[in-house]
């Protein structure tokens, strides 16, 4: 049987690999006309059975390097890209832990569809329902316009209110999906680990899941009232508009264009980027403490218990910042890396001094990738666990594997342990990624631990050392590399200075 009920209609899903996916299925209505940078509205029934057998459109985004990495054509995007994907073991009425995937891509690009999170894994492997979600991104899910017109007071943060409502939609249907709606686990990676962090703070997300994996990104990401007004400002140069009416109005293309633009200008000047001092502004389009859905700073609400009772997991590569590096191929003198040192840190050399001496003989390239792994990343992410650590049982991980891909430039970079998590180390397709032996113990290893932490709320495993809970005077951390093995806290040195400067 491939036929599943929805409280909006029937759906008929495909069998593929031994397990049923249903693709494409609506979780709100269409985010367009005048439901553009507005909160997302319930979807409208439908009569008789709908096809579930394609995925939906994806959210609207100018080409992802993503396609070029799977050598497939790009997704279809569009406007309307309120879709989510389900896969399960069976439709038999049981109660599987259910694993909700949120998507990366910087805010801007990405899909719950591409071929890297396609897997019949969780469910084959770990007996879980996995389900993959679109969200609005760019200027239509983080463009905030409430300083232009007080009636968008929620437009900065639609892309998260899109979360929210699917994961609504989760619980109010995945049982007859074969999923436990009262055992939810949100996960993500890069801006996806970020919305998981992000919905950890979220009044309007309490209850809707029950333990969270951020994986490379964290709590750092939510930008200020005053930013974003610039930044709308910005954009609106950039469309050519002078009125959020005309926003409203304005063509799909157009919208791509001037986000396209704003990344371009930015980019064409990392002296500027890093001169503004904060690490976050490749991101323009980010959650933003708007007062209505995100009152509040996120480690504020954290500490003070807003997603108590949620299990955490988290963590990240050990040299994240590798790939954003591959933009920059000049080298980097002395006089500049004192002055980027400078900016992002208030104190330059203080700071250029310990990275030097905990890292003897690196380039100063290579110190640029410690401060903004540490920065962007690593940093927050000890940060999100620490605010974590009264209200549930927090776990920490730091993946280490480096890629021989492109001649080992890459090193243990962003992204790199997605395809542990999802079983794809070894698909051809990701050869100029990963390699071509990557090591089957460490996709064993990972997956285990991303199942048995969304069954029980642990991710130990018979594959895997003794990994207990988090603590700020052990701080035991999960090595996830050629090694499984415990650390105690790695990056001690650079922590305690993060720590010192607030």
């Amino acid at each position: 049987m491939t036929v599943a009920s929805t409280t909006s209609g029937e759906i008929k899903g495909v069998e593929t690999g031994g397990v049923i996916r249903f693709a494409g299925v609506p979780y709100a209505a269409p985010p367009t006309g005048s439901r553009r940078f507005r909160p997302p509205e319930p979807v409208a029934p439908w009569d008789g059975v709908r096809d579930a057998s394609s995925f939906g459109p994806i959210s609207l985004q100018n080409e992802s390097p993503l396609n070029a990495l799977f050598a497939e054509d790009p997704e279809p995007h569009d406007e309307d890209c309120l879709f989510l994907n389900i896969w399960t073991p069976a439709l038999d009425g049981a109660r599987r832990p259910v694993m909700v995937w949120i998507h990366g891509g910087g805010f801007v690009m990405g899909s719950g569809s591409t071929p890297l999170y396609q897997t019949t894994d969780f469910c084959t492997r770990g007996d879980v329902v996995l389900v993959s979600v679109n969200y609005r991104l760019g200027a239509l899910g983080f463009l905030d316009l409430s300083s232009l017109d007080s009636s968008y007071a929620e437009s900065g943060n639609v892309g998260i209110l899109d979360q929210v409502a699917a994961l609504r939609w989760v619980r109010d249907n995945i049982a007859g999906f074969g999923g436990d709606p009262d055992n939810v686990t949100i996960f993500g990676e890069s801006a996806g680990g970020m919305s998981v962090a992000t919905l950890m703070g979220t009044p309007a997300a309490r209850g809707l899941f029950h333990k969270a994996i951020a994986q490379s990104g964290a709590a750092s990401a939510a930008t200020t009232p005053d930013q974003v007004a610039s930044t709308a400002l910005d954009f609106m140069r950039h469309a050519g508009v002078e009125t959020v009416a005309e926003l409203v109005r304005l063509p799909d293309r157009a919208i791509l264009d001037a986000q396209g633009a704003m990344f371009i200008e930015a980019m064409a000047n990392p002296e500027a980027l890093a001169e503004s001092g904060d690490p976050m502004g490749i991101l323009p389009f980010r959650p933003v403490l708007d007062g209505e859905v995100l009152p509040r700073s996120l480690l504020d609400a954290i500490a003070s218990g807003s997603a108590a009772g949620v299990a955490l997991m988290a963590g990240t590569t050990l040299e994240e910042w590798r790939l954003f590096d591959l933009m920059e191929p000049q080298p980097v003198d002395d006089g500049v890396i004192r002055a980027r040192f400078d900016a992002l840190t208030g104190a330059g050399g203080k700071a250029l001094d310990l990275y030097r001496s905990t890292r003897p003989g690196a380039t100063n390239k290579e110190l640029f990738v410690a401060l903004m792994t540490d920065l962007v990343f690593r940093i927050p992410s000890i940060r999100l666990a620490e605010a974590q650590l009264s209200h549930a049982e927090v776990y920490k991980y730091l993946f280490t594997w480096p890629t021989p891909a492109l001649g080992g430039v890459l090193g243990s970079c962003h992204a790199l342990e997605l395809p542990f998590v999802f079983g794809h180390s070894r698909d051809p397709r990701l050869a100029p990624f990963v390699g071509t032996e990557a090591p089957a113990h460490l996709q064993a290893a990972m997956q285990d631990a991303w199942m048995s932490f969304a069954r029980n709320g642990s991710p130990s495993s018979e594959l895997l050392p003794e990994w207990p809970c988090y603590d700020r005077e052990r701080r035991p951390t999960m090595e996830l590399g050629d090694e499984l093995r415990l650390l105690g806290d790695p990056g001690a040195e650079e922590r305690r200075y993060w720590e010192a400067a607030g």
